[in-house]
């Protein structure tokens, strides 16, 4: 049986890192497909390829971006309906889930293959980089259904209380994509084409295998073929939940894409050095990002069984977590990022490095922002205010991170440092929003304003 994890019961601290541990190693494993691709690249390949790469990694991480934050709203409603003891709903609700992702699958499609070359052209995208930038975003394109069918079977799961099995599906097909990038990039050259081929592969692999794991596997909740259908009231449930946060995730992709864009026009070492970076920052943020979603789904949990103290709490804890190990990531990214980014690019491309470098001691600063904020946000997702943690992201992203990226690129000399400060700015302001809006409830009249009850859906 699939183990599931009641939330709303005894320990706080344990289970929370039991619980976000495995979505870390699966949160790994998955920003392994784009940064083996990139190493790979930049290992066989040239600072063009790698250019690409990094431009059409990030045009794919919107579509990724949208898919994520809608299934939150799965992880969230489902968490809460398990917490209230509604079993025949929570099989509903995931039913509704797998018909609302199947369309969203094809829609994607459909769109990415079409507008490849528009978006990689508004992207501007060095012209020697552009064909290895679309070669590489219509085969990864072509694989949107595998990272639908991964992402809301992940939701699925997290809002049960088990990360364990999206950890091992994504663990065999990692390993799946190393050997396949190595093969097709390092033995029959073929570059960007070869990265994405072997990225589609392995997505491909991690579906199947979860797959295979719940048709043998007894689930928590009843889900018959039945309940498999576009309801209409319970698909608009999840996609309330979702959609904000998802909106959210797509709109700050978008300033970091505009961030990219303005970066590429300063040549392509500088291109190739950013791209570089932005791979090795989804590592550094692995840790907060884990914690926030493990925050999502304890928190529904807890707001499902009424026990708002014990979100909060939850809240302390994965916090001081982690901030412990944003320490550490912040004192390896500002003293030795010539040395992590060495891990992506050839010894002979030493402008390349120290670009990347340069970019990676801003973002230095980052690493002991963001353990407040993301864990802040997956308290907010997980008591459903969802249109809060939307706004605070644009604002973010759109107020400050891209003006003060644009206006520190046009000051001379130009420095990456001072544009990628850009980040941590974005992110004080942010903590800032969500510590107000934090206090502004938790006093108000007395009363449980986290109770997030007369959100509750029963269609």
């Amino acid at each position: 049986m699939i183990r599931e994890q009641n939330f709303s019961k005894g320990p706080i601290f344990e289970p929370l890192v039991r619980f976000a541990l495995p979505i870390l190693f699966a949160l790994f494993l998955q920003t392994m497909y784009g940064a083996v691709d990139m190493m790979v690249v930049g290992q066989f390949a040239t600072a063009a390829d790698v250019s690409g790469v990094s431009t059409a990694s990030w045009l794919m991480q919107l579509v990724t971006a949208l898919v994520v934050g809608i299934a939150v709203g799965t992880t969230v409603l489902l968490g809460r309906k398990l917490g209230e003891g509604n079993v025949e709903e929570s099989g509903k609700i995931v039913g509704a889930s797998i018909a609302l992702f199947a369309i969203l699958g094809v829609a994607l499609t459909v769109i990415m293959e079409l507008l490849a070359v528009p978006l990689v052209r508004v992207m501007q995208t060095p012209p020697e980089a552009v064909d290895a930038a679309v070669s590489y975003m219509r085969i990864c394109s072509a694989g949107t259904i595998f990272i639908v069918a991964y992402n809301v079977l992940g939701s699925v799961f997290r809002g049960i209380g088990n990360s364990r099995v999206p950890l091992m599906a994504v663990a065999f097909a990692c390993v799946f994509n190393i050997a396949g990038d190595y093969l097709l990039v390092g033995v029959f050259n073929m570059a960007a084409s070869g990265a994405a081929i072997a990225t589609v592969a392995a997505q491909a692999l991690s579906v199947l295998l979860s797959f295979l794991i719940i048709r043998k596997q007894k689930l928590p909740f009843s889900l018959h073929k039945g309940d498999i259908q576009a309801n209409p009231a319970r698909m608009f449930a999840v996609l309330k939940l979702g959609f904000p946060i998802a909106l959210q995730d797509v709109l700050v992709s978008i300033s970091f894409l505009a961030i990219t864009a303005i970066v590429n026009t300063l040549g392509v070492v500088i291109s190739a050095g950013v791209g570089v970076a932005e791979k090795l920052c989804g590592f550094i943020m692995l840790v907060p990002s884990a914690f926030s979603q493990a925050m999502s789904a304890f928190v529904a949990q807890n707001m499902g069984a009424n026990e708002p103290m014990r979100a909060r709490r939850g809240l302390i804890y994965g916090i001081a977590a982690s901030f412990v190990v944003g320490i550490v990531m912040a004192y390896f990214t500002f003293f030795h990022g010539d040395l992590l980014a060495g891990l992506f690019v050839s010894g002979k491309d030493l402008e390349v490095i120290a670009a990347a470098a340069e970019y990676l001691k801003a973002y230095a600063i980052d690493c002991l922002f963001v353990s407040f904020l993301f864990c802040m946000i997956g308290f907010f997702n997980g008591c459903g205010k969802t249109t809060f943690v939307m706004a605070q992201g644009i604002i973010g992203a759109f107020c400050v991170r891209v003006p003060v990226s644009f206006f520190m690129s046009r000051l001379q000399p130009v420095s990456l440092f001072r544009i990628g400060l850009a980040t941590p700015c974005s992110s004080l302001v942010q903590i800032l929003l969500c510590g107000v809006y934090f206090l502004l409830f938790t006093r108000a009249s007395g009363r449980d304003t986290w109770n997030i009850g007369r959100l509750k859906h029963n269609p």
